[in-house]
């Protein structure tokens, strides 16, 4: 696991679009594994920019994301599928044939997630896998749990990821209480990972993450310790217990 410590957020998002933005130049075909979330929007300006500016090419990209919200449309403003949309998608020259979202909507929840994994495959498995954390550990939705799913699933959203993501909506009582997510397998299949983080209100398990030595499913993030290619991009505010 490769730790890169960064002044501020706008230079960890400039260091991780570089990291992004170079690898599309020699792979204009690339797979990206995309996040939502407030952390990656510097990272997708990044995109953007280098896009405007230097015409970085995104027709042949194609980009699976993590999750979604389960019983809202593509089209809710806090749909993930709206958030990508408005973020990233809309700035760049990406077909959205493309792109690629969990459907919260679908009529088969179960039989989608087995599909979800199955598309992603199809298309020779993901290259780069972006990633955030969250305060208690979990990345995409793959909550602390006694188990935890290898495949793309229906999760249970914790009080705690409830109340952070409330944030985002006009109270806890109107965020969605179960999402899609890809599993913790489907995330170790990606070719190499790339975890941002940052803020103080992540310092803590920044550093408990770093100083593991071993793998629990209490800390869903623990597992990235097993995958050969891990690059952890993180503010100052956020490394600060590893200080």
């Amino acid at each position: 696991m490769k730790i890169i410590v960064e002044k501020d957020y706008e230079s960890m998002s400039k260091k991780a679009g570089k990291i992004l933005i170079d690898t599309i130049k020699a792979n204009p075909k690339i797979v990206l594994g995309l996040a939502t979330g407030s952390t990656p929007i510097g990272l997708y300006k990044e995109l953007i920019r280098s896009h405007r500016e230097d015409d970085l090419d995104f027709s042949n990209v194609t980009t699976f994301n993590l999750d979604e919200y389960i019983g809202i449309s593509k089209d809710h403003p806090n749909s993930y599928g709206y958030f990508m949309y408005e973020e990233l998608f809309k700035h760049i020259n990406i077909p959205m044939n493309n792109t690629h979202i969990p459907h919260g909507e679908a009529e088969d929840l179960e039989e989608y997630c087995k599909y979800y994994d199955d598309l992603i495959q199809s298309h020779g498995g993901i290259d780069i896998q972006v990633l955030g954390i969250g305060e208690n550990g979990h990345i995409a939705f793959n909550e602390p749990s006694e188990y935890l799913s290898i495949g793309t699933s229906i999760v249970e959203l914790t009080d705690n990821t409830i109340k952070a993501n409330s944030r985002f909506f006009g109270s806890e009582g109107e965020v969605p209480k179960s999402a899609i997510s890809m599993g913790i397998g489907g995330i170790l299949k990606a070719r190499k990972i790339i975890l941002l983080a940052s803020g103080e209100t992540k310092a803590p398990i920044i550093g408990k993450l770093l100083r593991t030595k071993g793998i629990s499913t209490m800390i869903p993030a623990s597992f990235l310790l097993l995958h050969p290619n891990v690059t952890v991009i993180v503010d100052e505010a956020a490394y600060k217990e590893m200080r």
